[in-house]
């Protein structure tokens, strides 16, 4: 048996038990030492019209059951996984990585949220030395801004809330501003790309209005509920007038697992991609491991007891910190 988070009902969150399928051959099972939530997607869920759901963003567990096929894995491995929340993980061995011994659990988590925008990163025609502008500081922006400037970008971030903008500042960014800088000359009419993190139409039609010619404006947070009363006519008239490339960044836009090149697939057509969601978290894994993304002071820890308490203290931004994580083995 496992315990796990269950939405229930609107605004109704809850802890059930669950029953263990039994292992298959290529599976890896062990107990939850974290999950990590993602407050825009689960808020969505959690307001929505179709119950019961069972969240869950990312999880890293213990293995401490492994299957006749699995490879790679040893019991007592710390993983990293798109797990839900809930007490014992399982999963296809395929879809786990092992987390650095030097990495915290709690930390490598945060990998999951990090992904996010690493396909725009794979994909964008910007290259390092390129002006980016990251609109958006939560959870998903403040981290893309630290990888594209690990990247070699030069990097501005947007947000209107000050709270947000002294955690970018302390990750090392340095150019953060509280709305979009028109007025300064290094990056209005320079940005070669924006990454909105903030799913606002107005925060797309400033980047839009942003950028050099040809630039990009990828839309990376998701545009939930209409927030403001532009017309489709405003964002389309920059976008003409400006030349922008805006496209949407929809992380699954690279296949899950990469593919290794062979001729005789190429000459049939297959599309062989050796940057994929994993290959991203795995460079995301050893770049936290090495200490080169910030996170320090930016993680609140919280147990799965009351998990309706969690979500409403998120709802009502009781918690400054913009990671929230549930440690599996916590009483309080």
């Amino acid at each position: 048996m496992a315990n796990g988070i269950v939405f229930s009902a609107k605004d109704r969150a809850e802890i059930e038990q669950l029953e263990l399928s039994p292992l298959g051959d290529n599976e890896v099972r062990g107990r939850t030492i974290v999950s990590l939530i993602s407050p825009g997607t689960e808020f969505a869920w959690l307001s929505g019209d179709s119950f019961p759901l069972r969240p869950g963003y990312a999880a890293v567990f213990e293995a401490q059951e492994i299957g006749a096929s699995v490879t790679g894995v040893a019991t007592g491995d710390h993983l990293f996984c798109m797990g839900p929340h809930r007490s014992v993980q399982q999963l296809d061995f395929r879809y786990v990585l092992k987390v650095p011994d030097n990495l915290a659990p709690e930390i490598a988590v945060l990998t999951r949220l990090a992904g996010v925008s690493m396909t725009t990163l794979m994909s964008t025609k910007a290259r390092p030395g390129d002006v980016v502008v990251v609109t958006g500081a939560g959870p998903v922006g403040l981290l893309a801004s630290q990888l594209f400037q690990l990247s070699g970008y030069e990097v501005a971030v947007v947000d209107p809330d000050p709270i947000r903008r002294r955690q970018v500042l302390g990750a090392g960014i340095k150019q953060v501003y509280p709305a979009m800088p028109f007025d300064d000359p290094r990056i209005a009419g320079q940005a070669a790309l924006v990454v909105d993190c903030s799913g606002h139409e107005g925060a797309v039609l400033d980047g839009c209005r942003i950028t050099r010619p040809h630039g990009e404006v990828v839309l990376v947070g998701v545009p939930w509920r209409r927030l403001t009363d532009l017309y489709a006519h405003d964002v389309l008239h920059a976008v003409f007038n400006n030349f922008v490339h805006l496209r949407s960044g929809w992380e699954w836009e690279v296949p899950i697992l990469s593919k290794s090149f062979k001729w005789e697939e190429l000459l049939e057509g297959y599309n062989n991609q050796p940057q994929s969601v994993f290959s991203g978290f795995a460079k995301i894994l050893h770049w936290l491991a090495d200490g080169r993304i910030c996170t320090e002071g930016l993680v609140r820890a919280v147990s799965p007891t009351d998990p309706s308490s969690i979500y409403a203290d998120l709802k009502a931004r009781k918690f400054d910190e913009p990671f929230v994580s549930i440690h599996w083995n916590r009483d309080s």
